[in-house]
């Protein structure tokens, strides 16, 4: 290779490998470092797909029940280790058919293309399951408010976010512990 070509070829290198640093900086901006999941961004933009491909898509909002005394309580680590499992826990019901995030705190979502009673009863009982940490078995339960798109005058994300949060509060109104559909 002749001098000219190498001093060419070098930019070009360099360019191919800033772009790939700038392209893993990307993701994991859009990755919770803790949990893995999605951040509001990076959940926000697949949500909005799976909702263009599926109208009648449900979205979730999950919040940790008394998350506040369990960090209190058992430290900052059991609360770590509480948030790890419940996004283990969502991501892992969602599969192949959902999308699921962490939108910060002890708040998280998803969508997910079909939800029936049946599925929204497995969620419930995989979020109430207690969280085996340093020996201990410690409570651990979430509120969920649903709401399906198709049952929105116009499918926004925006506005099933807002009904799902409605629904969520409702459900935490009655005693924590449940999960509640919107409307």
């Amino acid at each position: 290779m002749d001098l000219q070509t190498a001093a060419s070829i070098v930019p070009l290198l360099g360019w191919a490998v800033h772009g790939s640093v700038l392209a893993r900086r990307l993701a994991s901006a859009r990755r919770d470092p803790l949990t893995g999941l999605h951040t509001r961004a990076g959940w926000t933009a697949r949500a909005e797909h799976c909702i263009r491909r599926h109208p009648s898509a449900t979205v979730l909002l999950v919040d940790l029940d008394d998350f506040k005394t369990l960090n209190d309580t058992q430290g900052h680590a059991a609360g770590d280790a509480a948030l790890v499992v419940t996004a283990d826990r969502l991501s892992t019901w969602c599969g192949q058919h959902g999308i699921a995030g962490r939108l910060g705190g002890d708040e998280f979502v998803a969508v997910v293309q079909d939800l029936d009673a049946a599925g929204l009863d497995a969620l419930t009982a995989a979020l109430d399951r207690p969280l085996d940490y340093a020996g201990r078995s410690l409570p651990l339960a979430a509120s969920v408010g649903v709401c399906r798109l198709a049952e929105l005058p116009v499918p926004l994300l925006t506005d099933a976010l807002a009904a799902a949060d409605a629904a969520m509060y409702a459900a935490k109104g009655r005693g924590r512990r449940g999960s509640r559909l919107s409307r």
